[in-house]
């Protein structure tokens, strides 16, 4: 992807970006398959690498490496490899040790949710004078807090509230998450920075030859959590089996996550583990892509959602998707996937069970598919990296952080969802 050297440093006495890494280096170090949000920051460094300088938290301490240690820290996040942990310990141990100093100015960019609520972070920002830009993936722990984990809850309440107090410039991938912003702005009585609205873009998934199963399977992807609804789809498999004496499989790709202990031990008690329902929790992007293209369609029952990078990335490859009636899937799927209530078992079970009978239905949503665009990357920095040109420089500068109950500056304006 290539950098717009506007504002991004490429040009002589311009500031580079500020790139702010930690959530990558957690992903490498632990050896973890990427997320949603992980590969959206893969994305950020892909585009900014170049000429970016990486910046690195830590229980509160914070460095900004030089331009040729950001360039080795940069090398090793985007093409591990084995013994990832020692060249991640050799690129970070010297430039932590002293780092570097900001220039006042510069645009600090987190993609990751990292550590933003933290008083050290604020107050490392305002010290610095940097134009701080944040992309808000969601607002699911507050908007739903009955789906996540309380910390999870007080701390990105807690992000949120510092990015709208704090930020020169907050970016969403969709409308829907605009609006939620704007509501929860309302809400907390925060006046908000420019936002922009930027579609997010899926994995480039390769296309792949499906192996013998394929047709004969419903493919879900996703963490398997609360949120995600996979209770609806257990339902739906049980009535599947009751009512037909050869139902199709249903094929689960994602790892076990937070409040999936009621679904672990309905699909225990079920007897369909391992038979008419597997669960595949490492899967990397070719896995992923021969289970996409043999799936007779993706099912994507979640009560709550961002944006919906595997809606995207099924549809790209062609791939029916019937899924929940959420405004960001209304979004994303461009009136092509089949959308249902959430809570609906019933209709969901006569969907599935008539999926495909009809050859007219068939060719219809083969036409459908072929008319998608999906959202691509250089799109989304080209939206991006324009919107941040018509950001202002800090007036003046801070000599600590603001308090936590600061109200921002006047003259910021409310922006949201009109950017682009």
């Amino acid at each position: 992807m290539a950098v717009d050297p506007g504002f991004c440093g490429a040009a002589e006495g311009e500031a580079p970006v500020l790139l702010d890494v930690t959530r990558l280096v957690a992903l490498r170090w632990g050896g973890r398959p990427a997320t949603g949000i992980d590969r959206i920051c893969l994305a950020y460094l892909a585009h900014y690498a170049g000429t970016a300088r990486a910046v690195v938290q830590h229980r509160g301490v914070i460095r900004m490496l030089g331009a040729a240690a950001s360039r080795r820290l940069f090398a090793v996040l985007a093409a591990p490899s084995r013994g990832v942990r020692l060249r991640l310990g050799l690129a970070l141990a010297a430039a932590l040790a002293r780092g570097e100093r900001p220039r006042p100015g510069s645009l600090y960019v987190n993609a990751g949710h990292t550590d933003y609520d933290l008083p050290a972070h604020v107050g490392w920002v305002a010290r610095h004078r940097l134009r701080a830009i944040y992309l808000i993936h969601d607002l699911i722990p507050i908007r739903h807090p009955d789906h996540c984990r309380p910390h999870a809850v007080r701390r990105h309440t807690g992000r949120v509230a510092s990015a709208l107090r704090h930020g020169a410039g907050i970016v969403v991938g969709s409308e829907a998450v605009a609006r939620d912003l704007a509501a929860h702005a309302r809400e907390a009585r925060l006046r908000c920075p420019p936002v922009v609205v930027a579609p997010l873009a899926g994995a480039e998934l390769p296309r792949v030859e499906p192996g013998p199963a394929a047709g004969d399977y419903f493919l879900c992807v996703g963490t398997i959590e609360s949120r995600k609804n996979h209770a609806l789809l257990l339902a739906v498999w049980e009535r599947l089996c009751a009512a037909q004496c050869d139902p199709p499989r249903l094929v689960i790709a994602g790892r076990w996550g937070t409040g999936a202990d009621g679904v672990r031990a309905a699909l225990a008690a079920s007897a369909m583990a391992g038979g008419r329902i597997t669960i595949v929790e490492a899967c990397d992007d070719a896995a992923l892509a021969a289970l996409m293209q043999g799936a007779r369609a993706m099912l994507m029952p979640s009560l709550a959602e961002g944006f919906g990078l595997p809606m995207a990335e099924a549809l790209a490859l062609g791939i029916p998707v019937i899924a929940s009636d959420l405004p960001c899937f209304r979004e994303v799927g461009q009136g092509i996937p089949c959308l249902l209530d959430p809570h609906d078992v019933a209709g969901w079970t006569a969907r599935i069970a008539g999926f495909d009978r009809a050859a007219a239905q068939r060719q219809r949503r083969i036409d459908a598919l072929r008319g998608y665009r999906p959202p691509r990357w250089d799109q989304h920095f080209a939206q991006v990296d324009a919107w941040l040109t018509t950001l202002t420089r800090p007036a003046a500068p801070a000599d600590a952080a603001p308090g936590p109950g600061r109200r921002p500056r006047a003259g910021r304006r409310l922006d949201l969802g009109t950017a682009r």
